[in-house]
């Protein structure tokens, strides 16, 4: 049994929104399960809980805040190395950098030395759950679930389908492509904490044999994910509408073919329609909101009003690399900016809302918990959950110390965090109770595939 003094921030994981609790000055405890599991045991008030736990040691953190672990709801780790490139849309993007980058991935070697460094970099950032992308080759998710294993961390990826629209060296062929995924998923999905997801990347990359295939499996293994992209951009709105000129919408593609359903994980949602929200609401899908990457791309703004008011599920995602940040607090921090915005990104009029900094907040954690069905296991520290924590300092720099020092309020002292914070915040991270397991990268790979010097 373990404990950690300090400010406390969790979340009531049976809420649908934002519900948060804060100690100034609480106590964290945990414990491992009959499993060897570290789960949180208590979490409230120190001068209540001490006594309770007085044999137990305390890791003294005070002046700290310790968080759920922040959960990533789309990230795409083969575009590691593709962050930051310039490009006029995300059509060209992708044809540009992503799947030449992409290709590399053929190379166990060259996706175990991506794999390492993307778990460093996220451990980095506090991230200790995330559902990620590979490529179409099955030894990317060999290499990044092998990775997320040795580390303990709770990891759902999935091979990338697409037998269409898509260049030599990532396109897959599509009887090949679900035997591989089947695969997968007898080698990976349950075991400790990993998962897996059916990966379609878009409509359009994927026949209709294919999708049709990927909606075969997700009906045979109810308990897997399923992960794609949706309405993020007008380019793509007008291709999907005429591949699928028989469907009603970009969604609805999904739907006719099965793949709409609880533990359904959808990026971006900008274009969606009254109907679309309404077919999330009923199917328990939900969206990965990308604001980083949404703004990078010029895809438009999500419109959290409509969204909120159909019931639709949603948490917050980075979308590395389109995003522009590994960072919980950059993604956060669009977030914001995103809400605020009045228009769509096409002309339509959205309304635009504050949120709030617990809302950006839980949608980073408990929502994003939510959205995958794992509101009891991470992403809440509420008693019963995984020991997936982040330690924060609050003045790791003298800007941010100097705006907390003068918050009037929790939420405001919360949302100067958002704002302001960046890695140098996180000062520890704890996975499964204890620290987590870093295994820095001795070089960077060049962009020729050796080691730079």
């Amino acid at each position: 049994m373990q404990s950690w003094r300090a400010s406390l921030l969790w979340f009531d994981p049976e809420a649908d929104g934002p519900r948060p609790h804060f100690e100034s000055d609480g106590l964290l405890v945990t414990a491992a399960d009959a499993a060897g599991v570290q789960r949180v045991v208590a979490v409230g008030a120190y001068d209540t809980l001490r006594p309770r736990y007085s044999d137990v040691a305390v890791h003294d953190r005070r002046g700290r805040l310790i968080a759920p672990g922040f959960i990533d709801l789309h990230i795409h780790y083969p575009q590691t190395d593709v962050i930051g490139s310039p490009a006029d849309g995300l059509l060209p993007w992708l044809e540009r950098y992503t799947f030449p980058q992409e290709a590399r991935f053929a190379d166990p070697g060259h996706a175990a030395s991506v794999a390492r460094f993307f778990f460093d970099e996220l451990l980095r950032h506090g991230v200790t759950t995330v559902l990620a992308f590979g490529t179409s080759h099955p030894g990317s998710v060999d290499a990044l679930l092998g990775e997320a294993q040795a580390r303990g961390l709770r990891c759902i990826a999935g091979k990338s389908l697409q037998d269409r629209h898509s260049p030599d060296g990532v396109r897959d062929e599509t009887e090949a492509s679900l035997r591989d995924t089947e695969a997968l998923i007898a080698r990976w999905h349950g075991r400790d904490r990993l998962g897996y997801a059916i990966t379609p990347r878009f409509a359009p990359s994927c026949s209709d044999a294919q999708l049709h295939g990927a909606g075969a499996l997700a009906a045979r293994y109810s308990d897997v994910w399923i992960q794609s992209h949706v309405a993020e951009n007008l380019d793509e709105l007008r291709w999907v509408r005429a591949l699928y000129p028989q469907d009603r919408s970009y969604l609805a593609v999904y739907e006719r073919f099965g793949l709409l359903r609880r533990r359904a994980v959808y990026a971006h949602g900008i274009y969606l329609d009254d109907a679309d929200r309404a077919l999330l609401a009923r199917t328990g899908a939900a969206v990965a909101v990308s604001p980083t990457s949404n703004l990078f791309l010029g895809s438009g703004f999500f419109d959290y009003a409509a969204a909120r008011e159909a019931g639709v599920t949603l948490g917050l995602a980075s979308d590395v690399g389109g995003g522009m940040s590994f960072s919980p607090f950059a993604t956060m921090r669009a977030a914001y900016t995103v809400g605020r915005a009045s228009v769509r990104g096409d002309g339509a009029a959205k309304r635009g809302v504050s949120l709030a900094a617990t809302d950006l907040w839980w949608q980073h954690t408990a929502g994003a918990a939510r959205a995958l069905g794992l509101a009891w296991v991470v992403g809440s520290l509420a008693p019963g959950s995984e020991a997936d924590f982040v330690v924060l300092d609050p003045a790791a720099t003298p800007l941010l110390a100097r705006r907390t020092a003068q918050a009037a309020s929790f939420e405001e002292w919360l949302f100067a965090l958002i704002l302001l914070a960046d890695d140098r915040a996180v000062t520890e991270v704890v996975v499964a109770g204890a620290p987590a397991s870093h295994a820095f990268t001795e070089a960077t790979p060049d962009l020729h595939g050796g080691r730079a010097r």
